[in-house]
């Protein structure tokens, strides 16, 4: 398959950028997954969905919005009522889902060439975040595993915990610069190191 260019374009420079002098508070990486999906019960079939969705990619989700799982390079999570984004490194996880789930059950939607993955993690993590989101994001507000469908000014972000100090953004591409700009600006004061 042909290399997707980034959208980042020029705005993507490798290396340490800000007040670094004390070390580096949080690493921002472009990570560039396979797959990236939606999925949503019609009305009344939610549980239908979640079974598939667990029979066919392994995890365990439950019925409410910002419940998530991360297991063997896939995630899910919750984005709204009956609705999961759900993201795999490999490519394929769109056919994989539209076989397991019924066209009596929901729909599959693909994201991959839409929407760009943008990772924060470092000890710094939640404070450069809370900068530009209105969310609560200590551990215990925003366990490992959850996420959040909120936005940045015009910019919907879907938000995911995948570790300790490891948040997964995901925004739409066409915005996926300017919010990469905001995102290092924001980091500058504790410093950051672009991969």
């Amino acid at each position: 398959m042909v290399e997707q260019a980034s959208p980042l374009g020029d705005a993507y420079r490798p290396g340490s950028h800000g007040n670094f002098a004390e070390g580096v508070g949080v690493v921002i990486t472009e990570t560039r997954p396979g797959s990236i999906i939606e999925v949503a019960a019609w009305p009344g079939q939610r549980a239908a969905l979640l079974k598939a969705i667990r029979a066919a990619v392994s995890l365990d989700l439950e019925d409410r919005p910002g419940a998530g799982a991360t297991h063997e390079g896939r995630a899910g999570f919750g984005i709204g009522p009956g609705r999961f984004l759900l993201v795999d490194q490999a490519e394929g996880l769109a056919q994989t889902l539209a076989n397991a789930v019924g066209i009596e059950t929901g729909t599959v939607t693909d994201l991959s060439h839409g929407r760009t993955a943008i990772r924060v993690e470092g000890d710094q993590a939640e404070w450069v975040l809370s900068k530009l989101f209105a969310i609560d994001f200590s551990l215990a507000g925003f366990p490992v595993g959850e996420g959040r469908a909120t936005a940045h000014h015009d910019i919907s972000a879907s938000i995911q915990r995948t570790d300790a100090q490891c948040f997964d953004i995901y925004v739409f591409r066409s915005f996926a610069r300017s919010f990469w700009k905001v995102l290092c600006h924001s980091a500058e004061e504790v410093g950051y190191e672009v991969r």
